[in-house]
């Protein structure tokens, strides 16, 4: 502790968590990163009285409360189990906070493996987007006991906007997929609905005006077709198909092993895929709609 504040360790200063470790440290908590690849990234963070620990291991040993803003499962567990990882530095005391977006089963092993060293996991995924990030105002949902979170809730407040308790450890994970499963499923819904108009000759603009003026109307299709309309803006909502699709088999492998009905997941699911089999992987949720274009031959977005 320093200060009375904890020190905090961050791994993963990409598009969210660039802006997340840099209000954590204006908060006044001392702060270590990790840099990877992409140093520009770290360098105002750095400059503003960061330290940088060279190893993951070392970050660890460093820190009161690690924070790990990477894409999935498969990152956290390097970070966790790889060479020089957490779990070699894990010691009696030390909080870690996921804030991916994970498997649950995966979520589910690592707590296990690091609660005989003393280690507290926590699942704090995220909701919004990098410019809330940079803003303090995101939103997160948190899976841990009752003295956990609330130990938690200043360095959480740091970074958020809203913090929702979503449960005891895991249903913070749980709770985010069932969240992007609606997200994704709106998202999907809306591009093939635009495609099915444009291939009708049905005027999107009229679409838009209809579904503006009712209760079907949300954020997600604004973002899709109003920006769409607006300029043949497709960076509404700045999150990658790839990841999209990455969630979506997340929330359909996490209802299959409860079991519930995954229908609508799989379709979802499945959407995805060939969105990114088409190439748009790397493109924003909007290019759904380019996705439709290709597949249909049919021109929606204004170019």
């Amino acid at each position: 502790m320093s200060n009375g504040k904890p020190r905090i360790g961050f791994i993963g200063l990409g598009l969210m968590g660039h802006g997340m470790a840099k209000n954590i440290l204006a908060k006044g908590f001392p702060l270590t990163v990790r840099v990877h690849r992409n140093r520009k990234a770290a360098e105002d963070i750095l400059a503003a009285g960061a330290s940088e620990a060279k190893t993951n291991a070392d970050l660890a040993r460093a820190s009161d409360v690690v924070i790990l803003c990477v894409t999935g499962s498969p990152q956290i567990e390097e970070i966790v189990y790889g060479e020089n990882g957490i779990l070699g530095a894990a010691r009696v005391g030390l909080i870690v906070v996921d804030t991916s977006t994970a498997e649950p089963a995966s979520t589910a092993k690592i707590r296990g493996d690091l609660a005989p060293k003393g280690v507290t996991y926590v699942d704090a995924p995220l909701a919004r987007t990098p410019k809330e990030a940079e803003e303090g105002r995101l939103n997160t949902m948190v899976g841990a006991d009752d003295a956990t979170f609330e130990k938690l809730k200043p360095v959480f407040s740091a970074y958020c906007e809203n913090i929702v308790h979503a449960g005891p450890p895991g249903h913070g994970h749980m709770l985010k997929l069932a969240n992007n499963f609606i997200a994704m499923s709106m998202a999907t819904a809306i591009a093939e609905a635009c495609a099915t108009c444009a291939k009708a000759g049905v005027s999107i603009k009229k679409l838009h005006e209809l579904v503006s003026a009712g209760a079907v109307n949300s954020g997600i299709f604004q973002a899709i077709v109003g920006k769409m309309l607006e300029s043949g803006d497709l960076s509404g909502l700045k999150f990658t198909l790839m990841n999209a699709m990455k969630d979506l088999r997340y929330y359909t492998h996490f209802a299959e092993s409860l079991p519930t009905s995954a229908i609508v997941g799989e379709a979802v699911h499945q959407s995805l895929v060939n969105a990114n089999l088409l190439g748009f992987g790397d493109k924003y949720v909007a290019s759904l709609l380019e996705a439709q274009e290709k597949l249909g031959g049919m021109k929606i977005v204004g170019r």
